[in-house]
């Protein structure tokens, strides 16, 4: 693997989510993969548990980690050839990917959407010039469009405690504050197309995905008929595809509750996190039994494990 940035780059996802849990019983017993190896980490937006158990992935496999915060710590970049940088832009990505990718073996590049363009969002400049100029093996630490570790992790966990060969799992929108990206909605979905799962989203009219990323899914704007006999439900807030980066007005009965959690296998509840409390999800389930949210965030570090250990082995 020298590329990771949806579920489209992955050969058998079933098998990686796999090498994951194997990974996870015994984290150590590659790090001679990595050894005299560095990974950099590039960040353009923040992290928490993305860079953190990425990072914690790499030491164990016996790499080293470099983290560059660019927003904060780098040079302002240009995107567009051809410009006269006379500007507030102090730095091509063109020189820029390609430096980094002369201090390091893989490259990991996080950098969300501005939400206001939607073609130039979902074109993923930023991201594909990094891969296009840094010229070694590039990791997605979540684009405009994905976050493919998430999703990984999301499948890894499923797999792990799922009580019946094909779950249902529901993925099913909650209220926020402010317009959100549909990164996450969009990975999960595309990766639970190609899972071995009973799969539907639940969404207000209006918040259509689009359809690049549901095919095979099951949508309904009926969240009590989504959740019904549910074994996993995954809760995420996304603005409106059309009109891009919206806020639509009403819908704030859509948050999780006990109550509604009443019709559904036992389910247990999952959310990429950060999560805004008795907003997007209620205190009674984050503090209760049916939340795994933390248990999913654990297993942020096997699924960037498995990603980086396939990464190694083709190095």
């Amino acid at each position: 693997m020298k590329l990771f940035t949806s579920v489209h780059d992955v050969t058998d996802i079933n098998a990686l989510a796999a090498e994951a849990l194997q990974l996870k019983q015994n984290p150590y017993a590659q790090q001679h993969l990595g050894k005299n190896k560095t990974l950099g980490l590039v960040f353009l937006n923040p992290s928490l548990r993305t860079r953190m158990s990425t990072q914690k992935a790499a030491l164990n496999l016996g790499m080293n980690v470099m983290v560059l915060n660019m927003d904060k710590e780098g040079w302002a970049l240009e995107l567009q050839d051809g410009v006269v940088m006379n500007g507030s832009t102090v730095e091509h990505i063109r020189e820029a990917a390609a430096v980094l990718g002369q201090y390091v073996d893989i490259i990991g590049v996080r950098s969300f959407p501005g939400l206001k363009n939607r073609e130039e969002d979902y074109n993923e400049e930023i991201f594909n010039k990094f891969v296009k100029y840094c010229g070694v093996p590039v990791v997605s630490l979540e684009s405009a469009t994905r976050h493919p570790l998430q999703s990984l992790a999301d499948l890894v966990t499923i797999t792990e405690l799922k009580t019946k060969p094909r779950p249902k799992v529901v993925l099913t929108w909650a209220p926020h504050i402010k317009p959100l990206p549909q990164a996450v909605p969009n990975s999960f979905a595309e990766w639970m197309c190609k899972a071995d799962v009973d799969f539907t989203i639940a969404h207000p009219k209006g918040y259509e995905l689009s359809t690049d990323f549901t095919d095979g899914a099951t949508i309904t704007h009926n969240q009590d008929e989504a959740l019904a006999d549910a074994d996993f439900i995954y809760v995420k807030n996304w603005s409106a595809f059309e009109p891009y980066g919206k806020i639509l007005p009403g819908n704030d009965d859509w948050m999780l509750t006990n109550e509604k959690l009443k019709v559904t296998n036992d389910a247990k509840v999952m959310h990429c996190l950060p999560v805004r409390r008795n907003l997007e999800l209620s205190d009674e389930i984050l503090d209760g039994p049916s939340s795994i949210v933390v248990h999913e965030a654990g297993n942020r570090v096997w699924a960037a494990q498995a990603v980086l250990k396939q990464m190694l082995e083709n190095l």
